[in-house]
């Protein structure tokens, strides 16, 4: 047997061992499991580094790359004039941010507010809508994966998961500033753990997972409102009460919190990691849609995944079969297993098991 960090897993893998959650010592996946697409992304959802591996993988299928004879949306989209402002505005706001973040932690406890939260409404302006914003994420998943760059995605997306709510726009405004500043923590933790590509011991998780309770008290003497420290400090905290640092329950938690929950854990998993590359967002949500309704806020979370999945429409993807088409209808009882346009063939995801969609190309 051999161990193999998350990023280096293919499917046809055989587990060696049992699976176990850190955090609430949940079993993941068991021994002898032939490992798929699905679990792989189960494993990367719980945040395991690695795993043991049996020496011979499992007999697996061929895959067949079809060919795109045609520019994907996302070719498109990296042309735009749009995307390439977006990017450049993106790159600018991670660098003004990462500047205040670091006054912060020095000491200083005069921050402008108004002036710190203006690149990200820039960023969220200009008519963009939604489904913009996303393509947009989407597209930069291979950029930078620092802790700055991670918190900007939360903001965006949890303004964009708050007006989805209907929230009024003080508790918009509110909910993008704890998206902004729920990660801060992670900056008080030694970058030789953060980026560690391999196992981590148990002493350095235990460290990681005193990342909200430093962000608290990071941020606690700022002028800021009150929900966005709780923000920080609750943002690992899950309403079945398998998060942490203070194990809360449901009601406990703070309803800001509660949505950054959500947009970090699917940023997390959308966005390149130093143990994994970018997951295909249809696998982060088949994975809320299996497990999430126990963790995360009911509410939140439907909303988030009905209006999610509805950003990737006439997006081009690949199938697991190699197949190349594109999302023309969204199943609302099956959200993570659209309708497929595949040349002149449609392919109804929620009718064929084992099918899914792979990359989003």
């Amino acid at each position: 047997m051999k161990r193999v960090i998350t990023k280096k897993l293919m499917p046809g893998m055989v587990l060696a061992s049992d699976v176990l959650s850190f955090e609430s010592n949940i079993r993941l996946l068991d021994k002898g499991t032939v490992l798929n697409e699905k679990d792989i992304a189960r494993l990367a959802f719980y945040s395991i580094i690695d795993v043991l591996i049996e020496d011979e993988p499992a007999e697996t299928a061929p895959v067949t790359d079809a060919a795109v004879t045609e520019l994907t949306y996302s070719e498109r989209l990296k042309q735009s004039e749009d995307f390439k402002e977006f990017k450049q505005d993106f790159e600018e706001c991670a660098h003004k941010y990462e500047h205040t973040i670091n006054d912060i932690l020095k000491g200083n406890k005069e921050l402008d507010l108004d002036d710190m939260m203006t690149p990200i409404y820039s960023l969220l302006g200009q008519g963009r809508t939604a489904s913009n914003i996303f393509d947009m994420l989407h597209n930069l998943r291979l950029y930078d994966d620092a802790t700055y760059t991670h918190c900007i995605n939360v903001a965006l997306i949890t303004n964009i998961l708050a007006q989805w709510l209907r929230w009024s726009p003080e508790e918009v405004e509110i909910a993008t500033q704890a998206g902004l500043f729920h990660d801060i923590g992670k900056l008080l933790i030694p970058d030789s753990i953060i980026t560690k590509p391999g196992r981590l011991t148990d002493d350095e998780y235990r460290i990681i997972m005193t990342h909200p309770q430093k962000g608290y008290e990071a941020i606690k003497e700022l002028n800021i409102s009150n929900h966005v420290k709780n923000a920080a400090l609750m943002h690992h905290e899950r309403n079945d009460a398998t998060g942490y640092p203070l194990k809360l329950r449901g009601p406990q938690i703070d309803k800001y919190a509660k949505a950054v929950a959500i947009a970090d854990v699917y940023d997390a998993m959308t966005s390149a990691r130093y143990y994994r590359g970018p997951l295909c967002p249809f696998i982060a949500i088949s994975m809320f849609e299996d497990e999430g309704f126990q963790r995360y806020d009911p509410e939140m979370i439907i909303a988030f995944l009905h209006n999610i999945v509805n950003t990737y429409l006439r997006n081009t993807v690949r199938l697991n079969t190699g197949e190349v088409g594109e999302i023309i209808f969204i199943n609302s009882n099956a959200l993570s297993r659209p309708t497929i346009k595949v040349a002149d063939d449609y392919i109804d995801l929620s009718k064929c098991p084992g099918v899914y969609i792979q990359e989003i190309i």
